[in-house]
């Protein structure tokens, strides 16, 4: 479903975050992408929902070579994926409701259809309660679950996770993973990102290392 052919990454600045990456998984699969801090990850990630594109190479999502779309044709790409980013991105002048809310109006779904998608996703990811707090009143576990159902809300195919786990306990961090286990067993391709050893250890699923923008063989 992802295929990545001689792709590199070289920014304004000169600095190479990829060099010559050449990688595929297919649909229903859930890889794990670690590396130290400034290997890439982030980078690749960015560039497989067309937020970065790329210097040379070519990016494949169902056969559609994604670094040659057209800036028109990319909201139509990201509908297929969801993406949960280190930082959040949370909006803190809007309740958790509303939050959720933004990825379906950027995607002008049927207003109909809009409330019940909302509480299906807070609801998988334990936060129905909570629909009408506001993010500065969560825990961080919690936010880290908004961001999860912010991204699965318009029900897409892949799932890309930047650090998930980052600064939460282990046992939010184990339970995060449990979720994203959840939507792989239903047919979700999910990539996870993530420099946490304890997420890795006895996995029975794929791991892509990157050092310094190659992949570690």
């Amino acid at each position: 479903m992802i295929t990545f052919k001689n792709v590199s990454k070289r920014y304004p600045d000169g600095y190479v975050a990829l060099n010559n990456i050449d990688f595929a998984f297919e649909s229903g699969e859930m890889v794990f992408l670690t590396g130290h801090s400034g290997a890439g990850k982030s980078t690749l990630l960015k560039l497989i929902a067309a937020i970065e594109r790329p210097t040379s190479g070519t990016i494949t999502i169902s056969g559609q070579n994604i670094a040659q779309l057209k800036p028109g044709a990319i909201p139509y790409l990201r509908r297929k994926i969801g993406f949960i980013f280190q930082d959040h991105k949370l909006l803190f002048d809007r309740n958790v409701f509303d939050n959720v809310l933004l990825p379906l109006q950027i995607s002008n779904f049927d207003n109909k259809m809009v409330a019940g998608r909302i509480r299906a996703a807070l609801d998988k990811v334990g936060l129905l309660a909570k629909e009408k707090a506001m993010p500065i009143a969560l825990s961080g576990g919690e936010r880290q679950r908004l961001c999860i159902a912010r991204a699965v809300v318009h029900r897409p195919s892949i799932l890309i996770a930047d650090e998930p786990t980052g600064n939460l306990d282990i046992e939010y961090a184990q339970d995060i993973m449990s979720m994203f286990k959840s939507f792989n067993q239903v047919g979700v391709t999910v990539l996870i990102a993530t420099h946490d050893a304890s997420l890795l250890r006895d996995t029975e699923h794929r791991i892509l290392s990157l050092k310094q923008g190659k992949l570690a063989v």
